[in-house]
Parts: C-alpha cells; structure tokens; sequence
C-alpha cells in the first residue's frame, strides 16, 4: 500500500506508539464497540421484555465486525451527526433490527460508554508497560547495588551513593504511578443506560414506569462490557472528572519519565551511563562522533507533552454546564488519545534504555577516585578532633582547603585536597592517616543495604503478584 504523504499523519502513529494503544483508539475499535453497545442494549431489553426478536439480535451480531464506514461517512455529510450516520448505517445492514437499535438511547450512551471502554483497556495496557519498566529498572538495580557512584545536590557533587540505590529512586516514582494505575482502574465504572439528561427518562418510558427494570437494564448492559458497577448519579455524560483524574495519573507518569530522562542524560554527559545506541545509528548529520542521548531525550519532550495536555481535561471538567454541554467533545477527542499514546510512547522508549543501559565503569571509578578526598573529609574531621583538635577550627580549615582544591580543578590541574590538610599544621597529628582514606564503598553509608531492601520488601513482592503482566518487548521504530 502506498504510503500517503500530501496529508497530515500523527506522529504517534508514524514513529512513537504501539500498535496496541494505536488499536485502541482507532476509529475501527471505535465504531465496533458502538455496535457492540447496541447489541448489549438490545439483548438487556430484549431479555426485560422488550418486543425484540431473537432474530433482530442475530442480524445485529452478525455485523458487529463489518462496520460499513463509508455508509456512515455519506449519512454523517447529510445529517452532521455521527452516531446517528452510524445507526443508520448499521440499520441498511440490519434490516430487520433496525427499529430497535439505539432504543430508548442517547448518543452519549454509545459515546461515554466505549470511551471508558477505551479508558480502562489503555490503562490496563499502561499498567503492563509500567510492570516491566519496574522489572527492567529492577534487574539494573540489583546488578549495580554495590557500585559506588557520585551524589549530587544541586547538581554539585555531593557525597557517594550507588548506581543501584540511584535506580531505586526511579523505581519509586513508578512504584507510586503504578498504585495510581491501580487505584484508577479500581474505581472505574460504566455509565450504562441513563438517557438525554441521566434521568433514564425514556427507558422508563419503555418499561412503563418500572424502576426495577429500568435499573436491571443499566446492570446488564454494564456487565455486557466488563463493568461491574455504573456511576449512579450521571447527566447525559459521565463526570468529566474521571478524564481529569486519568489525565492526572498520565501526567504523573510523565513526570517520573521527566525525571529519569533528565538524569539520564546528565548522566550520558557524565560518560558514566548511556542509552542504547545502534550499530548503524547516526548521532549528528555533521558530526559524525557524536552519541547523543535521542531516546531520553525524546522521552522529556513527550513527557511534557503529555503533562499540558492534562489541562485540557482539567478545564473540561470545570467547565461543564448543567447535565451536558458540547464544548468538551472536540478539545477530548484529539488530548484524551494523545495522553494515552504519548505515555505509551514514553514508556517503550523507558523500556528500552533500561533493558539495555551501557555502564561505563571505569568512567564512573575515575569520577568517584576525583571526588574521594572531598567525600572523606568528614571523616578525615572526626579523626582530627580525636586527635585533640578544635571541631569548629577544623571544619573552618577543611572547608577553606576544599575551595581551593576545586578551584585548582577549574584550573585544570588534579584535586590536591589531601597535600593541601598534609601541608597545614592543624592537622599533623593525622598526617599518616591522610594517605589511607580507603575504598569508595566506605563511604555509601548504607545506599547497598537501601537498594537490597527496597527491592526485597517493596519492589518483588509487586512483581510477583503482576507476573502475568511480564513479558511485554518494547520495539522503538525510530
């Protein structure tokens, strides 16, 4: 098939999501979960004593696969309105049903039911995506739970931790994204059977006042479609607040990626860590040496993306008048997809850079021997006051010391912290113990026990009980 070029294409589509989430939100899935919902409708009615034949419904499951779209497309030109260009398209295939679909039905019930449909499906696939990014992020952990690496505040080093116990901080934000995921799915419903304002009007009207019935019809068409339970409340839609609530679970998905791109790239900076990079990838056009952190990089653009797009559906649900207005349809359908693939674009990309990081070692050994004289220097201080010293002296000497020895480090020359204290009488009592200051690992504090603990306590108790939901393989296209 020929690719066509003349028209605008999403990017998401072109180079970003996978072909899971894409699914879910193309017109195809779409368009067979409206009909999906109006057999559900009528099945519910059919079976609370509606005049509905058996073959009605037959004739309407046989095209539930087969939406006949251009149909729809010529009536939607006439009538400027969709669900009723599909109704009346899915009525020339249905000739026999096609007095009973849409029965008793506004729009919105085929609308609002398949988006939360589409709702919790992408969720569940966001929750999968995060499961392995966790597992992904988790094997990491583990490996380098013992290396010790360079801390820093402010972006100033600071004292030491270790690779591992760095990636525990990530797999934190994703810890709470995911309890977020869950949480939201936990409290999904359906908005069912409710009519023009959420009074359920006209379905009351059909079943000739009976309220029971009218409430076992909202049950059963929730049930037809994997719901367990339906707002009870409603107008003609369901709160804007369950997309604001989503939209805010994205962003804060989004803000861990943020953070962990960041980092990254820093870190590639660094040399001490970086992303995958291909055997025949280009870095530059111009030059040709360079690796540049794409996939991260990547990742912080959509992640913002992602997070202003969260707006939208916060102003939406603000902004809603009474039992319905019409201002929410147009900004819902492009931000509440594009929050989706965007964080499912995300996610593969994360997948990728913690499925295969490349550590340079001897990168982060060098930068860490750099920064050993600073990070013992409290302990060179506890030594000193032993010895008999003034703390408050010592301190004031170390830290006078410290600055000169970084600003000789401007200068391009070696860090000479420990000839500088050598050289200052204050501290000749310890002169000996100025050569020794130890390994690097004597200074994490308790960064491998942290790491070992979170992973044991915390992280693979999650992992087991979600194991179903590992496996997946991210593929970045480009």
């Amino acid at each position: 098939m020929e690719r066509v070029t003349n028209v605008y294409t999403s990017p998401f589509a072109e180079r970003y999501s996978t072909p899971e989430m894409l699914r879910l939100f193309s017109a195809d899935h779409k368009f067979r979960t409206w009909r999906r919902l109006w057999v559900a409708l009528a099945e519910a009615e059919r079976a609370l004593g509606l005049p509905i034949t058996a073959a009605q419904i037959r004739e309407m499951k046989a095209h539930v696969e087969d939406v006949n779209t251009d149909v729809a497309r010529r009536y939607e030109e006439r009538l400027k309105h969709d669900v009723m260009a599909h109704v009346r398209a899915y009525g020339d295939q249905c000739p026999k049903a096609t007095g009973v679909i849409h029965l008793g039905a506004t729009s919105m019930y085929v609308v609002d039911n398949t988006d939360l449909v589409v709702l919790r499906d992408a969720l569940q696939l966001v929750r999968r995506e995060l499961v392995n990014v966790i597992a992904a992020l988790t094997a990491f952990a583990k490996r380098y739970a013992d290396t010790p690496t360079v801390a820093y505040t402010h972006f100033q080093p600071a004292q030491f931790t270790t690779i591992g116990k760095r990636a525990c901080l990530w797999i934190q934000d994703l810890m709470l994204d995911l309890e977020e995921v869950e949480r939201r799915l936990g409290s999904l419903r359906f908005l069912g059977a409710k009519g023009a304002t959420g009074t359920q009007a006209s379905f009351l009207e059909l079943f000739e006042g009976d309220h029971a019935k009218v409430k076992d019809l909202d049950r059963r068409v929730a049930r037809a479609m994997g719901f367990s339970e339906t707002y009870p409340v409603t107008g003609q839609t369901y709160s804007r607040k369950v997309d604001a609530q989503a939209a805010a679970t994205l962003g804060g998905i989004a803000q861990s990626a943020h953070k962990f791109a960041n980092d990254l790239r820093l870190l590639q900076h660094h040399g001490e860590i970086q992303e995958p990079f291909e055997e025949e990838q280009v870095g530059s056009s111009a030059m040709a040496y360079k690796r540049n952190p794409m996939k991260a990089e990547r990742m912080t653009s959509l992640a913002r993306l992602v997070i202003a797009l969260g707006q939208n559906a916060a102003f939406t649900a603000a902004g809603q008048w009474f039992e319905r207005t019409l201002d929410d349809s147009a900004g819902k359908r492009v931000a509440n997809p594009e929050m989706f693939l965007g964080a499912d674009a995300i996610l593969t990309l994360w997948m990728e850079i913690a499925s295969r990081p490349v550590v340079n070692r001897d990168i982060v050994r060098a930068n860490v021997e750099r920064q050993l004289p600073f990070v013992a220097t409290e302990n060179v201080l506890m030594a000193a006051v032993k010895a008999g010293g003034d703390r408050q002296v010592l301190h004031e000497r170390i830290r006078r010391h410290a600055l000169a020895a970084v600003e000789a480090m401007h200068d391009g020359k070696g860090n000479d912290l420990i000839a500088r204290l050598k050289n200052d009488e204050a501290f000749r009592a310890i002169r000996q113990k100025l050569d020794h200051l130890g390994r690097p690992e004597r200074y994490v504090g308790r960064a491998p026990e942290q790491a070992r603990e979170f992973i044991a306590q915390e992280v693979e108790p999650v992992l087991r009980s979600r194991r179903k939901l590992l496996g997946w393989k991210a593929v970045v296209k480009v």
